[in-house]
């Protein structure tokens, strides 16, 4: 045999970067607001609220989602310490507070947590890098919403029912602030639920939950599942004034007579034959709103396909978008299409911290975890994000964003001893760990 395996008394830890959580996490009034709300039907509990939800936080933080993922980090003395933690919650207890606490109006641990979260965004002061546009006199903070449906196949969970994408699950919808991603608002839903099915009131919120981040002007982007004029009163009341890019669904209307349009109203390219790409914009009534709106469309029409067949009947491609801005149709387009950035968001939030196939068979438990997924989503994108600042991580390629997979390998899962000595409490990294000077760098910033 080469190696001989022994027990060491050193206390080693191989999650150090929930030192950077910890700290974060300080920086909220988390604790105290969750403290102060009752657990339903009892008087006294020796687990407090907070030693629950943030030893919850430190399990997504990892990318574990399961309640028994808590068992092995009882005996774990960084774990508590890094986020002080007074008692490290059993797996059933976790649970059993959970599903307690998760239906009840009163405790409404939900807004807590969307609240803590903007508000420690504004607290870090995380940069938003903005859209300028209009010759960089004007400035826009994206605001991307859309469902993701979350794959639940094969259980018997509450609430999971056929979606839009042919699986049986749910279909919560999220709202992201910035080109970064910071996720700012997300509500639960049964998967048969119609997308469009309460996001007027979902987007308002979504709105005040960015201006308690933000002070720049908004640009809430939809797609054609949430062509709805409620949505478009939204951004044109006061209090939730912003911005947008609306794609509008065309299933009733005719190509051919957007065709007319194009003809009448755009200019048209040829980027090659048989291939005829019409761009332009018209002013609109819509019914429920007093004042027109811009309607930017692009047509294409086809009479040879690409590999040089010729049509019978010309193939006419239509997309129209219904927006506030004055730009040229080329960059509504462009914008519009930045919109997609956010599937990248909803796989990390899926994937990364292992949220597709909830932990729970009660929804209104799925809907409490679901909250912690996107509180722990921010945790690791301000980290990630502030990683990047400067030019010290062992990662030659430039990026704009990391994603949450790269931060939890690389500085949540860092190995260290622990250790205490004149009242102090030291985390000692192993030689040459190229990670170390992010890591140091990170917690200086955030203590």
């Amino acid at each position: 045999m080469r190696f001989v395996i022994e027990e060491s008394d050193e206390i080693l830890t191989s999650h150090s970067g929930l030192a950077l959580v910890g700290l974060l996490l300080g920086k909220t009034q988390l604790s105290a607001r969750l403290n102060a709300l009752p657990v339903p039907g009892r008087a006294y509990t020796e687990i407090s609220n907070q030693d629950v939800a943030y030893a919850y936080l430190g399990l997504l933080c990892q990318g574990k989602s399961d309640f028994d993922h808590i068992e092995p980090l009882r005996q774990d003395e960084f774990f508590p310490e890094a986020l002080t933690i007074s008692n490290v919650p059993s797996s059933p207890t976790l649970r059993q507070r959970l599903d307690l606490v998760a239906p009840e109006e009163k405790c409404d641990w939900q807004s807590v947590i969307l609240e803590e979260s903007a508000d420690l965004l504004s607290k870090v002061g995380v940069y938003l890098a903005p859209i300028v546009l209009g010759d960089g006199h004007r400035e826009y903070l994206p605001l991307d919403i859309d469902v993701s449906p979350f794959d639940n196949s094969g259980t018997k969970k509450e609430g999971v029912s056929r979606t839009y994408k042919g699986c049986d699950g749910y279909a919560p919808i999220f709202a992201y602030l910035g080109q970064e991603g910071y996720a700012v608002h997300v509500e639960f839903r049964t998967g048969s639920t119609h997308c469009q099915k309460g996001t007027a009131a979902f987007l308002a919120q979504s709105i005040r939950y960015a201006q308690r981040i933000s002070d720049k002007r908004l640009l809430v982007r939809l797609d054609a599942g949430n062509d709805s004029v409620e949505n478009l009163v939204v951004c044109r009341a006061d209090e939730t004034s912003a911005d947008f890019i609306v794609k509008k669904n065309l299933r009733k209307e005719n190509p051919n007579a957007w065709l007319l349009t194009a003809e009448q109203h755009g200019t048209y390219t040829e980027p090659r034959a048989g291939k005829k790409v019409y761009r332009g914009s018209i002013l609109s009534p819509m019914k429920g709103l007093e004042k027109p709106v811009r309607m930017v469309f692009e047509v294409i029409e086809r009479t040879i396909q690409s590999d040089g067949q010729a049509l019978l009947i010309p193939s006419i491609e239509v997309n129209v978008y219904v927006t506030s801005l004055p730009e040229a149709p080329e960059v509504i387009i462009d914008l519009y299409h930045a919109h997609g950035t956010m599937e990248q968001f909803h796989s990390e939030i899926k994937t990364d911290l292992d949220l597709e196939r909830l932990p729970s068979g009660k929804f209104a438990t799925n809907d409490l975890v679901l909250h912690f997924g996107v509180l722990a989503y921010n945790l690791l994108r301000i980290i990630g994000q502030e990683s990047l600042r400067e030019q010290d991580a062992p990662i030659r390629k430039k990026a704009e964003r990391r994603r949450i997979r790269t931060v939890i390998q690389n500085l949540i899962t860092l190995a260290a001893k622990m250790t205490r000595h004149a009242r102090q409490t030291r985390l000692r990294f192993g030689r040459g760990n190229r990670w170390l000077p992010v890591f140091r760098r990170l917690y200086e910033a955030f203590g």
